[in-house]
């Protein structure tokens, strides 16, 4: 029987929403989830990565190592506030799995390429843990497309579920895990990136609490099929998606040819855009079961939404569904330790399967 060890994980994903930081305890069979918290982003932090992505023409590299520096500061912060809650020493972790703040991605241009910012020499610096980070670029360094990442770990912990069920994670973008015998998994679209940009441009808050104020609102039917056009809703998988492409300057473009309608109209349009963009995914395959994690899964109107479009469909939202983004890295970091590969060339189109990320000590 393996032995297990502990490993530190964490995400900041494209909502920019906050920290996830999970302590995990892993072998070669499981991974537990021990205890996670959520750390608080920096607002200013948050104000220039958003505007950095939204003005890359005049994005300078000054701006971009400042932007790496805080970041990095941040998620040691975050790591350290984890193991001060709960009296861990750095002795007993083997590892920290970072997956860094995605500035940019971009796997299908003339040079295929990846950025997550948040520095791991200064991660490991703070906390003194062997921190694994820069996970995206050896799978396209191999071809692939560099996301998503967490198909793989899916098949992990829900593998032995066979083929009856699907997995889909609703963070900023929104995925989907097919457990196949060799697992598919792609990014279906906008999760809640779109949501959270259009209330807080209206409303000042940074997202909608359990769809609320998009269930004061109706949908917009021909706005919804003008959104429903994007290409990338009609492309074959493997293919990911971010903020480069589902961002305010998409949004207001398609909303110029809208411009009587309601504020909460479109944020319910836009929520029928996240549910119908993935439910045309998950009905491709036959599965029984959709399991839901994310942001999105605390969604009430969004789950329900789901749960109309897909009604033969078993609708189950994961324990810890907040924290297996997190979980993910945490075992990537295991993996990179192990120096084993992940099964991932299924997923992102990669040539081979690569053992992933580089170690910072």
């Amino acid at each position: 029987m393996s032995h297990s060890e502990l490993y530190i994980g964490l995400m900041s994903g494209t909502s920019l929403d906050g920290v996830d930081v999970v302590l995990c305890s892993i072998d070669e069979s499981s991974c537990k989830l021990l205890t996670s918290i959520e750390y608080p982003f920096d607002e200013a932090l948050k104000d220039d990565i958003i505007g950095a992505i939204n003005n890359k023409a005049t994005l300078t590299l000054q701006k971009i190592g400042e932007i790496d520096h805080r970041l990095g500061v941040l998620f040691a912060n975050a790591i350290q506030d984890l193991m001060e809650k709960n009296s861990i020493e750095p002795t007993s972790i083997t590892a920290i799995g970072s997956h860094g703040q995605t500035l940019w991605h971009d796997p299908n241009g003339r040079y295929p390429h990846s950025m997550q910012l948040g520095d791991p020499s200064i991660i490991s610096t703070i906390t003194n843990i062997p921190t694994v980070a820069d996970f995206r670029r050896k799978d396209i360094a191999l071809g692939g497309k560099g996301a998503p990442f967490a198909p793989s770990f899916h098949k992990f912990l829900f593998g032995d579920m066979g083929g009856s069920i699907s997995i889909v994670n609703i963070g900023g973008m929104a995925n989907i895990s097919v457990l196949d015998e060799r697992v598919i998994g792609y990014d279906t679209g906008c999760g809640n990136v779109l949501l959270d940009i259009w209330i807080y441009k209206n409303l000042s808050q940074r997202y909608d609490r359990g769809g609320e104020w998009a269930s004061s609102g109706k949908v917009i039917f021909p706005l919804l099929e003008s959104m429903l056009q994007d290409e990338y809703f009609t492309l074959p998988y493997p293919k990911t998606t971010g903020r480069e492409r589902f961002n305010e300057k998409w949004l207001s473009d398609i909303l110029n040819n809208f411009i009587d309608a309601k504020p909460q109209d479109i944020q319910r349009t836009l929520l029928e855009l996240t549910a119908i963009s993935i439910s045309n995914e998950v009905l491709k395959f036959s599965r029984d079961i959709l399991l839901l994690c994310g942001g999105g899964a605390k969604n009430t109107l969004l789950v329900e939404r789901l749960q109309s479009l897909m009604p033969n469909i078993q609708l189950l939202i994961a324990q810890n569904a907040d924290e297996l983004e997190a979980m993910a890295f945490a075992w990537l970091a295991y993996k990179r330790i192990h120096l084993e590969s992940v099964e991932l060339c299924s997923v992102t189109g990669a040539r081979e399967d690569g053992i992933l990320g580089g170690v910072y000590l």
